[in-house]
């Protein structure tokens, strides 16, 4: 039986994860012989060091939001092709061999920058000779991910290909345009335009819970054009909130593990309001929903942000402009729905399936033995 090890990082629920978690499903549905794990490298080996990482990212990027976007723009999106690592590899990368020698994997799928940054490291360094995938969840790259080493690249754009190919010289047949890999609970579906008295409208602020969700709220028409369901995430204050409120066109839900249940919301409802992070756009998109994005969290959501409006395959709310006027104006729009859905057809259409190719790999790789140098 082969072994496949996935990491992602931080125990907090994120797109990392989800995305290691849709590939472990499809595992278990479809493949009793290919044994899966999946593992942050920070709880495993330093779980009060794991605890306050959480705690600190969150509190920065709701407290100092400015300073983690400059952070994040020069240290881990900078235009240097010397960016380095060093630092870390000093506290992490022995962390990293040790756990790679105790699970003893055959294949290494990072869903996330930093794992897959120290696996790379040590292939460099000839520690190890496993398989490595990176399994991008975002629109586009930062320099915190592994490189060299690296055997194969899912990646969400044409973009991130040809990055890949001309600015890290790598080859075109290691990298595979899978867009961003989710659940296959969420099933594509067509999507008629219907104009409604009343839309249906879903609202997300992520795992956590973050956003500007209630100020939305407190802007938007509530019942003449509109209901909503909202995603409070882990966000008890937010659901206990709309909860207390009563509102018979606000339905707060708290945090949905289910993919089902999810998949179901997705259908039920006619458009999102959510931020552009990369797994809830790219379930979004597979449901064909309209998405506006009212609100970006700085950094990584700043750079989808930008790529997902330049494909033109989500709505921007502006501020100055009442919110129910803009919604109306695209749902209500039947040429411009159908434009939009003819663009999100045409992204979807164009990824190869991931948890495929995965499987493409393990058999081209042929590895039965586990592959440790020394």
């Amino acid at each position: 039986m082969k072994k496949v090890l996935f990491l992602p990082l931080l125990r907090m629920p994120s797109g990392h994860h989800q995305v290691s978690e849709a590939f472990i499903h499809s595992f278990n549905c479809h493949d009793q012989y290919v044994k899966t794990k999946k593992i942050d490298l920070l709880s495993h080996s330093n779980p009060p060091l794991e605890k306050f990482i959480t705690s600190f990212y969150l509190k920065w990027i709701k407290l100092a939001p400015q300073s983690y976007e400059w952070v994040y723009k020069n240290f881990g999106y900078s235009s240097s092709k010397n960016y380095s690592l060093q630092w870390y590899e000093l506290f992490f990368l022995r962390n990293m061999e040790k756990l790679l020698q105790e699970e003893k994997p055959d294949l290494i799928v990072a869903t996330h920058g930093f794992p897959s940054f120290l696996v790379s490291r040590l292939k460099v360094k000839n520690k190890i000779d496993i398989p490595l995938v990176n399994v991008y969840t975002d629109f586009f790259i930062n320099n915190v991910w592994g490189r060299e080493g690296v055997d194969f690249h899912f990646v969400s754009s044409e973009q991130m290909k040809t990055y890949l190919i001309d600015e890290n010289g790598l080859s075109p047949d290691k990298i595979i345009l899978t867009g961003i890999p989710i659940s296959e609970v969420f099933n594509g579906m067509n999507r008629q335009f219907k104009q409604k008295e009343r839309y249906h409208i879903l609202i997300s602020g992520g795992s956590s819970g973050l956003g500007n969700i209630t100020d939305f709220l407190s802007k938007v028409d509530i019942g003449e054009t509109t209901q909503f369901s909202v995603l409070c995430g882990k966000n008890e204050k937010l659901y206990q909130d709309l909860k207390n409120s009563k509102n018979p066109y606000i339905t707060p839900y708290p945090y949905i593990s289910s993919r089902e249940k999810m998949n179901d919301l997705y259908e039920d409802v006619d458009a999102i309001v959510t931020k552009p992070g990369g797994v809830t756009v790219s379930e979004a998109l597979q449901k064909r929903l309209p998405i506006f994005i009212e609100s970006a969290l700085p950094g990584q959501e700043d750079f989808n942000l930008a790529y997902l409006q330049e494909k033109a395959l989500v709505y921007k709310l502006n501020a100055n402009t009442p919110l129910n006027q803009q919604l109306m104006d695209k749902l209500n729009n039947k040429e411009n729905w159908e434009e939009h859905q003819r663009r999100i057809e045409e992204h979807v259409q164009s990824f190869h399936n991931p948890y495929e190719q995965l499987l493409q790999i393990m058999k081209t790789t042929n590895r039965i033995e586990v592959g440790y140098v020394g």
